[in-house]
């Protein structure tokens, strides 16, 4: 009798350790809270760079919703046309298309500040088709273009959806949701194993090296 509860209280405990690294690695959906829940007013931009009727802050947001409807395939390529034609993609891509249909095209963008601080950028060869689709890359244009905010996760009203939240290897778009701490979950495209493109992950990670709001 004793062997067999000790048999059973060990399977327990092999299935309640294994729902708990599958909850720790977003295989098992997160409760989501919205602002409200928080007493955190939505951020608005005063800025509508489309001219879609839109602010760039909710704009930027949707789009990235747009675009990961899409179910992109984790893969790394390499396009002629700069932003990714098919059904791939990465975690830089994520961004690009969010700020892309809200009126910032980072393919430009990013060139044009390689331009004109080479000096900050460790490139040898300019390649425009590229060049905005590397992290490291992303780290120094939006130092150089975007408004730096708080790193501190428990910060939590100064973390909204749309801002965009840098890695030491990974970027990734801040989504309107948070977790029961309030703490915003982040919408990112990080490998081919990912489940869910949206992620209780911020307060995981101990390489945040910068986070920004576009205006």
């Amino acid at each position: 009798m004793k062997k067999k509860i000790f048999l059973i209280t060990i399977i327990i405990f092999i299935i309640c350790l294994i729902l708990y690294f599958l909850y720790i690695f977003n295989y098992i959906p997160h409760k989501k809270y919205s602002n409200y829940y928080f007493d955190i007013e939505n951020y608005t931009s005063d800025f509508d760079m489309d001219k879609d009727g839109i602010d760039d802050q909710t704009d930027i947001l949707n789009s990235v919703r747009e675009y990961i409807s899409t179910k992109p395939k984790y893969k790394s390529k390499y396009y002629a046309n700069g932003y990714p034609d098919d059904e791939y993609g990465t975690c830089v891509d994520v961004v690009a298309f969010g700020l892309l249909n809200a009126g910032y095209d980072l393919m430009n963008l990013v060139n044009e500040d390689i331009k004109l601080n080479k000096d900050q950028y460790n490139i040898d060869v300019i390649d425009k088709n590229i060049d905005f689709r590397r992290v490291d890359n992303l780290k120094i244009f939006f130092k150089n273009n975007a408004i730096s905010l708080t790193l501190d996760v428990n910060d939590i009203k100064n973390w909204q959806g749309g801002d965009i939240v840098i890695f030491e290897n990974h970027i990734g778009i801040i989504s309107n949701n948070r977790n029961k701490r309030g703490i915003p979950f982040v919408i990112h495209h990080a490998s081919k194993y990912q489940l869910y493109y949206e992620e209780d992950i911020l307060e995981h990670r101990n390489d945040i090296v910068g986070h920004y709001r576009m205006s």
